[in-house]
């Protein structure tokens, strides 16, 4: 009589149960035998590459000799997290990117998140989020995003993390992170409940929400934080949607970002880091040198128009793989603030755009082309 094997079904089943189980007492030692648990399920479902954090190779941001980086920072970005009786794949996701930045050796100065932790920006999806970083090995500064805004206004997210702008010193470069998803009030004469609000803000191309602004108040918040540096001070800004104008009808555009690049623009060199696009996005104003952020929920599509001229788009993400197009990364930043930004995919080669790239208008150091075009 053959024995009664459990079909790979099953076993995914009473993992998935295992991990909704431990999710309710993520400590130290817990959140290793989810991670475990569900690494395992997903690979089971023939969901991941066998690999995860590869190697980087920073050929492509060698920076010229006698340049060395200062320091690095991990990023992890938008990971759009519902309850996880919805939708347990992006907290499965979000684990993984954890597991990515404490196996770096060295570790980073810091990790920073992007934003766009929540999806509806619920307590539930919120309280998940801040359980599972709070494993990270590093410290953790986090930016707000507007799934995880405007369902409460930030009350939620301000209980968790703090206040959303901020700045502070490290290793002799000006860090300033701001809140780049203020919309003016659509909601009111619409008559609108909270929830109602928050899905409208969190789509795209509606039609009824405003663009994002930074807005005046921070604006004279940040003229008045950066007063007192030298024009050569190195300085990095965060900001949630890109610090440029890049395409209205998905918000992917900063209503007010000519202002604020106006109060940068006295500077040296700036680099803005940025979420929200879910893709390899890089940019330069003048002075001012824009990196996006790789997502570890999914990837978006490039928009049809107004791509920067500096964008080497990243490959077509394979739609039969739902993390592909994926990951997180680290940044090596250098005494002047400039940074070589590493995207490091799920299941793919990683790919460095360098201070170099950027510094000579894309004609050094120039990225891998993708082998398949985006869409």
């Amino acid at each position: 009589m053959r024995p009664k094997h459990k079909s790979v079904e099953t076993k995914y089943m009473q993992e998935r149960q295992a991990f909704y189980d431990d999710l309710k007492k993520l400590d130290r030692r817990s959140f290793l035998k989810v991670s475990a648990a569900a690494f395992g399920a997903v690979a089971a479902q023939g969901l991941l590459p066998p690999n995860s954090f590869q190697p980087v190779n920073l050929a492509y941001g060698a920076s010229a000799a006698g340049e060395s980086e200062s320091f690095r920072f991990a990023y992890i970005s938008d990971s759009h997290l519902y309850e996880k009786d919805i939708n347990d794949r992006f907290a499965v996701s979000l684990m993984r990117a954890v597991d990515d930045v404490n196996s770096l050796d060295p570790q980073p100065d810091f990790v920073f998140y992007g934003g766009d932790l929540a999806q509806l920006g619920q307590p539930k999806e919120l309280d998940l989020g801040a359980a599972i970083l709070k494993n990270l090995k590093a410290p953790l500064k986090i930016m707000v995003g507007e799934h995880d805004w405007f369902l409460d206004m930030g009350e939620k997210w301000r209980a968790l993390f703090g206040e959303p702008t901020e700045s502070w010193d490290h290793k002799g470069v000006h860090f300033v992170k701001l809140l780049s998803v203020i919309e003016e009030d659509f909601w009111t004469a619409r008559g609108m409940t909270p929830m109602e609000r928050m899905k409208t803000v969190a789509g795209l191309d509606n039609g009824v929400q405003r663009p994002f602004t930074v807005g005046a108040e921070q604006r004279e918040w940040l003229k008045k934080d950066l007063a007192g540096l030298a024009d050569e001070a190195p300085l990095v800004v965060f900001s949630h949607s890109p610090l440029y104008k890049l395409y209205k009808n998905w918000n992917f555009w900063t209503d007010d970002a000519d202002e604020v690049q106006a109060i940068l623009k006295r500077f040296k060199n700036v680099t803005v880091i940025h979420g929200h696009t879910h893709q390899m996005l890089t940019n330069r104003i003048g002075n001012i040198h824009f990196h996006g952020l790789l997502a570890t929920a999914w990837p978006w599509p490039y928009a049809p128009e107004g791509m920067p001229e500096l964008t080497i788009e990243m490959t077509r993400p394979d739609p039969f793989n739902p993390q592909d197009g994926c990951g997180d990364g680290e940044v090596a930043v250098y005494a002047d603030g400039l940074v070589d930004k590493i995207h490091s995919f799920w299941n793919r080669n990683p790919v460095t755009v360098g201070r170099k790239y950027t510094l000579s208008w894309g004609k050094e150091a120039v990225p891998p082309r993708p082998n398949r075009p985006s869409y």
